[in-house]
């Protein structure tokens, strides 16, 4: 319940003369003024807060709205996976999933805020460290290249969920003017989020002693991803071969990429901490997919949700054909057998067809072993299976043996597994993009097939006696492979390892539109998806208006100045 401070005015003028008006100007109780802040330590700490938003968390709203995973906007509207839960279940995001999202969702102000909050808090430390005098220019302009790499971060994704969006600096925002930040959403900001990331790869640092600091290569690695969502592919190509001739990073164990005993490895190129059992409630863990958790009391997270469950379509892209290799047009004719309908007494036995390996470290299917929980039990573990499908994510997932100690003492869907948000196999693959639409084939396919040879040679899910829990085959493409015969073909197999490697990230629906292919992709999946999940039954992609996101309505209300609002919506909606 929201508290209420009722103001009442003393107008008694006895008190007023006997005590004067000395009483009435009392400092708010937890509150920093900007004098308490124009110094080191208060920069930092600003600073901090400006680092804090990342996980999307902190903003007011409700967790999920904001996350940092894009769970809903990336995953869920995408062809990755379903809502998940039931049908009565947070019903906004069903209409997401079925491109029905309207303008009063308070999932589109929810994202809004946290977006716009974390802006506003990468101004507020520019402008401190203009008023500071007891840090160095060195150190005043390493702050500044660090606000500066968050403030391009927020506006990138701004953009990409929403468009045309208005771009906010240190010379526009006004803490003590509630209308500075009335700007127009007219103008194309890709080129103010380009100087963002490029002051910050100028000006940062090649490493940071604080974990989870931005540096120089995350800026370049995120400057050279804005122009990937641009089409400027032979302008971001340089950017990522610096990061691969800087010998700084490497590809890792896949798995060692999704838990949290190796954060922050030498893949990570940037990605965002969560801790717990910190003195906090536990936000400082991955509050944003609290939801996004087995049902049965239990499985991991004791319990609750039941939401973001792989689709049917994403799994059987990870199925292979006799050489190992993915079945780029065929993969979906059938379906990857299932538990789908059996009951718990029901015996069952996993798919023996030839799988990617990386299949069972992204999605839990009954009689596959989950981490050290045992093997996926199936229905129990899922909510409602006629409604959402037979699997669950295993990505954000912690081990049993981690309850306690990577889980927040109390609440175990808050977990210590960071948020990998830019890693060098995403630098190999965006490569392999620039190389393709460069013309040059064998490099675009070399670069694939280093993220190949890694799934080969990582460690499988087996069973207790040590054995592959499936029949995992993985293989590089081999020299002459039509896959990579012409640039068409080559394309459609770079975009496809892209799914495989990074599904359920959230990044699949943001790639679809970038890529251009948003309407044809979706489609098709809805056809073929709907007869499976009949509640997808009549959705469709609308090309020309679902690539982007309604604006909030009440962000366009807020935005009114002489009677016109500044805000304008997004064609459609």
């Amino acid at each position: 319940m929201k508290k209420n401070i009722i103001a009442v005015s003393l107008v008694m003028a006895g008190l007023l003369s006997s005590c004067g008006d000395s009483f009435l100007d009392v400092k708010p109780q937890g509150v920093a003024l900007v004098t308490q802040l124009n110094n080191k330590s208060g920069v930092n700490a600003s600073l901090i807060g400006a680092y804090s938003l990342l996980d999307g968390i902190g903003s007011g709203g409700t967790n999920w709205h904001g996350a940092v995973s894009n769970w809903v906007y990336g995953g869920v509207a995408s062809d990755d996976c379903y809502k998940g839960s039931d049908a009565s279940d947070q019903p906004e995001i069903t209409g997401i999933e079925r491109y029905e999202v309207q303008p009063a969702f308070v999932h589109m102000r929810g994202k809004w805020r946290v977006v716009y909050d974390g802006v506003s808090r990468c101004n507020e430390v520019i402008q401190l460290v203009a008023k500071t005098t007891d840090m160095t220019d060195a150190e005043k302009t390493q702050v500044i290249a660090e606000a500066r790499f968050l403030r391009g971060h927020y506006h990138f994704e701004a953009k990409k969920m929403w468009n045309m969006v208005p771009y906010i600096d240190e010379k526009i925002y006004n803490p003590s003017d509630p209308n500075s930040v009335k700007v127009p959403n007219d103008k194309n900001i890709w080129s103010n989020i380009e100087d963002d990331f490029k002051y910050a790869m100028d000006n940062l640092p090649e490493t940071q002693s604080q974990k989870g600091r931005c540096t120089k290569y995350a800026a370049m690695a995120y400057l050279a991803k804005a122009y990937l969502f641009e089409g400027k592919y032979s302008t971001a190509k340089p950017l990522l071969e610096s990061i691969v001739a800087s010998g700084k990073y490497r590809l890792v164990d896949y798995h060692d990429n999704y838990k949290a005993a190796t954060n922050n490895n030498a893949e990570s190129i940037f990605e965002v901490q969560f801790s717990v059992n910190d003195g906090t409630n536990g936000n400082n863990g991955n509050a944003g997919d609290e939801l996004n958790w087995p049902y049965f009391s239990g499985a991991p997270g004791g319990g609750c949700c039941g939401f973001y469950l792989p689709s049917s379509n994403l799994v059987n892209s990870f199925k292979t054909d006799g050489n190992g290799l993915p079945m780029l047009d065929t993969f979906n004719d059938t379906d990857l057998k299932s538990d789908q309908g059996l009951k718990i007494t029901d015996s069952f036995t996993p798919d023996t067809a030839p799988l990617d390996p990386r299949l069972d470290w992204t999605v839990g299917r009954r009689g596959i072993p989950f981490l050290d929980w045992g093997a996926m039990p199936g229905v129990t573990w899922i909510r409602d299976q006629t409604y959402s499908g037979p699997y669950t994510g295993k990505k954000w997932m912690y081990y049993k043996a981690e309850e306690g100690t990577n889980t927040h003492s109390t609440n175990k869907r808050r977990v210590a597994n960071n948020y990998r948000m830019i890693k060098y196999s995403h630098v190999l693959l965006w490569l392999a993009e620039c190389e393709v639409e460069a013309g040059n084939l064998t490099k675009a396919q070399d670069y694939v097939n280093q993220i190949r040879k890694r799934a080969k040679n990582s460690t499988y899910v087996t069973t207790s006696d040590g054995k592959p829990a499936a029949n995992y085959v993985v293989n590089e493409y081999p020299s002459g492979s039509s896959a990579f015969a012409n640039q068409t073909a080559a394309r459609k197999a770079v975009r496809f390892e892209q799914r495989l490697e990074f599904a359920m990230e959230g990044h699949r629906f943001f790639d679809l539109v970038r890529w251009g292919i948003a309407d044809q992709t979706l489609n098709t999946y809805l056809q073929a998806e709907s007869k499976k999940r009949t509640y997808l039954n009549g959705a469709s992609f609308t090309k020309g208006k679902h690539e982007y996101f309604p604006l909030p309505v009440d962000e366009i209300n807020n935005s009114y100045v002489n009677g016109a609002p500044t805000l304008k919506q997004n064609p459609g909606y």
